[in-house]
């Protein structure tokens, strides 16, 4: 079982050229035999606290973006992807689970800071060969009964999209809690944890160091990706748990 956490440079209001480095990168994930990969919160459009900018960026899961990405990942890797989903009640700060040309599912933030981001409900669990795993993402892991739901229904990975991108003076301060969140996460559930971050700044010049990471479920960081830079981390677990 391979696993990987990809940490991207943070793209904005650009999902088809967002596409196209997350279809690359499967490409890739699939000739290196990964099982399942994880990319960074709301990558496909771009994070934003901003409730207008939530509501104008967001998406339907049917949308013509989505169902493209999902129809060419034809490969084995199951991928977990970051984006903002527009349903009937509301914008939710989710990730959609996809592999093997086929949609498999989805998760909403269940405790989002974004504004305007209505709070998801479901802890689904999906299964890559004998591992099961489900998803928090990014302030979730602040609230241990999210990881729980998780670790109830089986799962032994939990993966983390994740957006660190925060102003210039926070950025440097969050860099260590954060890895240590993943880490706690890790040894309190006994599950592997695997994060994925952006890197770089946005318009208003806020900055993301990146905190892309794996740990095991001692809570010991087994792999973690450089800094301030694009960068993939693979890690190879047992073949059964």
């Amino acid at each position: 079982m391979r696993i990987a956490a990809f940490q991207r440079t943070a793209i904005f209001d650009d999902p088809e050229a967002t596409s196209k480095i997350v279809l690359a990168d499967l490409r890739w994930a699939e000739n290196e035999g990964i099982d399942l990969a994880v990319f960074p919160e709301s990558f496909l459009q771009g994070h934003s606290y901003s409730e207008e900018l939530t509501q104008y960026r967001a998406l339907s899961i049917d949308d013509p973006i989505i169902e493209n990405i999902v129809q060419r990942s034809t490969g084995k890797t199951k991928a977990v992807l970051g984006y903002f989903e527009r349903r009937q009640e509301g914008v939710f700060n989710s990730a959609f689970v996809f592999g093997e040309g086929r949609l498999l599912g989805n998760y909403a933030k269940s405790h989002p800071r974004e504004n305007g981001c209505l709070p998801g409900t479901a802890f689904p669990v999906w299964k890559s060969g004998c591992w099961k795993f489900g998803v928090n993402i990014c302030k979730d892991l602040d609230y241990p009964d999210a990881a729980k739901m998780l670790v109830h229904q089986g799962a032994q990975i939990i993966c983390c999209p994740m957006n660190m991108m925060l102003r210039p003076h926070k950025a440097p301060l969050w860099r260590e809690p954060a890895l240590k969140q993943f880490q706690t996460t890790a040894r309190n559930t006994g599950t592997w944890v695997i994060a994925s971050d952006v890197v770089g700044t946005n318009a208003d010049g806020w900055l993301s160091f990146g905190c892309t990471m794996i740990a095991n479920p001692c809570g010991e960081i087994v792999a973690r990706a450089r800094e301030l830079m694009d960068d993939v981390v693979v890690f190879d677990l047992p073949e059964t748990p």
